[in-house]
């Protein structure tokens, strides 16, 4: 019998090279939720469902199957968008719980973020109290208490920056790239920020291992590269790359919110799951370059 797995925010960067790389398996049965009139290509051997997680009659209406797996990559990436994020993140997560099927539910993935930590030491630990700032990160958190108390069977991955194929153009690593191809000048800060960057192959990679697991522990994971860089370091590779570009450090200033030193500790997948990532960053930003050339 196959898998049964759901999707949440099928059409995002992270859910659409998830649904791409499970779409090849042939134990799965995939499907992805998505809205109407936001999704992307559709991907071969995957069934659409169209609803808002936000409307609750909606999405009881539309969702009726019974799931193996649910994967919730679903919510608002605009981080200024206070209320669009809040509903996104923690009522749609709600209305998800309520209307679901939890029979045959072995496991739920929550994505959440690292922004949950607050301004904790780098390097984070999943052990640290939570005291997030932002408004994405609060409603992430409270999203994860909510999963807590509404379910056993649960894994909640907190990535920190991922990059790859189909990423919006306004995110940094994107952003860089079509600029260096462009052979633009284009603004940035001084660059000392130290992130960890991970490839989306490798997340996707860790997903699909999970789905694997007959039986895990539920528990909360950092994921990253645990390969902390500074931004100018990543911003100057690119360029190297593509052989082109103009990068004005210090053009921008830092946002006073913004943490200087933000990396986890990934000691716990590691241990606990036997998983590491495999792609470096040299060779993921050149996949990744090689992407938008085409485009």
């Amino acid at each position: 019998m196959k898998k049964k797995i759901l999707i949440l925010g099928g059409s995002g960067f992270l859910g659409f090279n998830l649904a791409k790389k499970l779409s090849k398996i042939k134990a799965y049965e995939t499907d992805i939720l998505v809205k109407k009139k936001n999704y992307q290509i559709k991907i071969r051997n995957t069934n659409y469902i169209y609803s808002n997680i936000c409307n609750f009659i909606d999405l009881k209406k539309n969702l009726k199957k019974e799931y193996h797996y649910i994967i919730n990559l679903s919510g608002n990436i605009d981080h200024k968008n206070n209320v669009e994020t809040s509903k996104t993140h923690y009522h749609g997560l709600l209305n998800i719980l309520k209307v679901i099927k939890k029979n045959k539910l072995k496991l739920f993935i929550q994505i959440g973020s690292s922004l949950e930590y607050g301004k904790k030491k780098s390097p984070q630990k999943e052990s640290s109290k939570c005291n997030p700032i932002s408004f994405y990160g609060k409603a992430k958190y409270k999203a994860s208490l909510t999963l807590k108390r509404h379910l056993n069977d649960y894994v909640i991955l907190r990535p920190y920056q991922i990059y790859g194929p189909y990423q919006k153009i306004n995110r940094l690593i994107p952003f860089t790239i079509k600029s260096c191809i462009n052979n633009n000048n284009f603004p940035c800060t001084e660059g000392n920020q130290l992130r960890d960057f991970i490839f989306v192959d490798d997340f996707s990679n860790l997903i699909a291992q999970l789905l694997k697991k007959k039986k895990i522990k539920s528990k909360i994971y950092n994921v990253g590269s645990g390969r902390p860089l500074k931004v100018k370091n990543v911003i100057n590779l690119i360029k190297k790359i593509s052989k082109n570009g103009k990068p004005e450090f210090g053009k921008i200033k830092m946002r006073k919110d913004e943490i200087l030193n933000l990396y986890p500790s990934i000691r716990r997948l590691k241990k606990e799951l036997n998983w590491k990532p495999k792609i470096n960053i040299k060779t993921g930003l050149k996949k990744t370059i090689s992407f938008y050339a085409k485009k």
